[in-house]
């Protein structure tokens, strides 16, 4: 390299020289044999402009995520961090001591020393180990519902209205049986005549959120959302000695489901934003929240989804919430979300294939200047538990990019002990709060407790003799004399009657020329008509009244008279063109004649005359 020791280590000692309180990550790298003695650290106060931890698989990502944990309990910060595979639940148990950790200790400086920290368990619904988390439909939200469900933006517009139609009907949505009954509810024939003034929702969007719906209920999600529902209070507690509480969702058990557990963490970075007050710039954050395995969160997401993220992140930082987004690559979180992140912790990337490559080339050129010649060479060849580190200084400037060799965690680096985990969670204090479900009185019982509605006025009823009010034959033995007598189908003007569940009932003919038998017969006729129907019968064995033949008559007179015209326009059509033809013959003879001095026709004050 050319970027020599004795260029690089004054400007990185000098970069990362704190007056407060920091974070000690490890010891400055000149190259991948010479490690040198320059603390490289995070400033605590500065913990609140987020940052990201990132690297391929297996490259360090989770042990470092652990050693800021353990450094920020012990400075009296409370954490927060999702638990993807497990391993971080051995913040509650000492490290195990062997001569390859205190020699790794040793080469950055550390005195090394096994220590357990103060953790709380938790699980989503109790799906796992911990003490159950759960949040009420309503408290959700559409926007986060529409992306565990999948929905495009059309289908999230429609659940909101939903929500909107719940929230001013005074139904609560606290479970997804609540949602899947209003939804049900706004379908039917009662619940469609209250949505129109809110602008309808049509049967194809309801019936893919049900499906949707369903499908998450399916998966196990129906013991997430529910109450009693998560106090973020709860997440800010420190123990009696003044170290921070370690708060770790399990989500083992929910791998196959990112999306459930990856916007579950989002509501509640939401809901801290919503229920912290204002603090502006503190010497230590309130709380440090890791998002682990954010390319989850991020993918597939709408443009309302993303907007929701990018405020949040943006404007969590003067609650005192510092939030660190932990992934495989830069290139995962959106541009929106990234250019809020202070600290960057590198580990290694991958350039195996041609979009690796880009996205090795795109993460590089968002770094500072650096004194080493190919940065992108370094990420490369970086070795587990290394990273490239770049993080805010005192006055909010960024620090000399530093190649990094990591401390160890002071934790045991692999899972607690089952039996001890479950002694962690009957021991919580949380668990007597939040352990049993709750199922109080919600939209489904007040759906359910609607009288139903009777049968609207003009519908059938059944058969027999008919009260006031209801349709079908014998509603009316004997109609007014004001209008003549309705089809039996038809209680009043314009009302049809509805057969089973609800389809239009067909007449039913017994074959050709019959009426039904419920049709009443026509009037008898005068003398004079019956005559008149008698000698018509004789000329046709399908016989027709003589209203009938009167207008067939009357038809084909209309029929002989549309011809006639038809004929006599075509004729002049045809005259026309044949004159349009003619005409354009004495023009082109003319134009030959002029041309060639032959005979031809010329015009001569107004007289057309033969020449030649």
């Amino acid at each position: 390299m050319a970027g020599t020791e004795q260029d690089l280590v004054p400007t990185v000692r000098a970069g990362y020289d704190f007056e407060g309180p920091a974070l000690e990550l490890g010891r400055l790298l000149v190259d991948a044999e010479t490690l040198t003695d320059v603390p490289v650290r995070i400033p605590l106060a500065m913990l609140n402009r987020h940052g990201l931890v990132a690297g391929a698989t297996g490259t360090g990502k989770t042990k470092t995520l652990q050693l800021m944990a353990e450094q920020l309990s012990a400075a009296g910060v409370p954490v927060f961090a999702a638990d993807v595979k497990g391993d971080l639940s051995g913040l509650a148990t000492a490290g195990e001591r062997s001569d390859r950790v205190v020699e790794r200790a040793a080469s950055v400086g550390q005195d090394w020393t096994g220590r357990a920290f103060p953790v709380e368990l938790l699980a989503i619904g109790g799906l796992g180990t911990g003490v159950p988390l759960r949040v009420t439909i309503s408290a959700f939200g559409p926007v986060l519902l529409s992306k565990v469900l999948g929905l495009n933006d059309t289908q999230e517009s429609s659940l909101g209205l939903v929500f909107h139609y719940a929230d001013e009907a005074g139904l609560p949505l606290l479970d997804l049986a609540d949602l899947r009954a209003v939804v049900a509810h706004l379908l039917s024939e009662e619940g469609r005549a209250e949505l129109k003034t809110l602008g309808g929702l049509s049967t194809a969007t309801a019936g893919v959120i049900l499906r949707e719906l369903v499908a998450l209920e399916d998966l196990g999600a129906e013991a997430f959302f529910g109450e009693p529902e998560l106090d973020t209070a709860d997440l800010l507690r420190t123990t009696d000695d003044g170290r921070g509480v370690v708060s770790l969702v399990e989500l083992a058990q929910l791998q196959d489901r990112p999306a459930v557990f990856s916007t579950f963490l989002l509501w509640l970075l939401a809901d801290l934003f919503h229920d912290l007050p204002e603090v502006g710039d503190v010497d230590r954050p309130r709380l440090v929240f890791f998002f682990d395995e954010a390319h989850l969160l991020f993918r597939d997401a709408s443009k309302a989804f993303l907007e929701q993220v990018a405020q949040t992140v943006r404007l969590i930082r003067s609650k005192g919430v510092g939030v660190f987004f932990v992934t495989q690559s830069p290139t995962d979180v959106p541009d929106e979300v990234l250019a809020q992140l202070g600290s960057r912790v590198q580990h290694q990337l991958r350039a195996h294939t041609p979009n690796d490559a880009r996205a090795l080339k795109a993460t590089v050129s968002t770094y500072p200047h650096s004194a080493y010649d190919d940065l992108g060479r370094v990420v490369t060849g970086l070795g587990i538990g290394e990273a490239v580190v770049t993080v805010m200084d005192e006055r909010g400037a960024p620090t000399p990019v530093a190649w990094t060799r990591l401390r160890a965690p002071e934790s045991l680096m692999a899972p607690t002990d089952p039996a001890a985990q479950a002694a962690l969670v009957a021991a919580s204090p949380l668990q007597e709060r939040y352990g049993a479900a709750v199922d109080r009185d919600s939209a489904r019982e007040r759906l359910a407790a609607r009288p139903r509605g009777g049968r609207a006025q003009g519908r059938a009823g059944p058969a027999g003799p008919a009260g006031p009010g209801a349709g079908g034959a014998g509603a009316e033995a004997d109609p007014p004399a004001h209008r003549p007598a309705q089809h039996p189908g038809r209680a009043g003007p314009g009302a049809r009657r509805r057969g089973v569940e609800g389809l239009p009932r067909r007449r039913a003919h017994r074959g050709p020329g019959d009426r039904p038998r419920d049709v009443p017969h026509r009037p008898a006729l005068a003398p004079g008509q019956a005559d008149q129907r008698r000698e018509s019968s004789t000329k046709s064995a399908s016989a027709c009244t003589p209203r009938r033949s009167s207008r067939s008559s009357i038809s084909r007179a209309r029929a002989w008279e549309w011809r006639r015209r038809r004929a006599t326009r075509w004729a002049r059509i045809c005259s026309s063109l044949w004159s349009m033809v003619v005409a354009g013959s004495s023009v082109v003879g003319s134009m030959t004649a002029s041309s060639t001095g032959g005979t031809g026709w010329h015009q001569r004050g107004g007289a057309t005359s033969r020449a030649g």
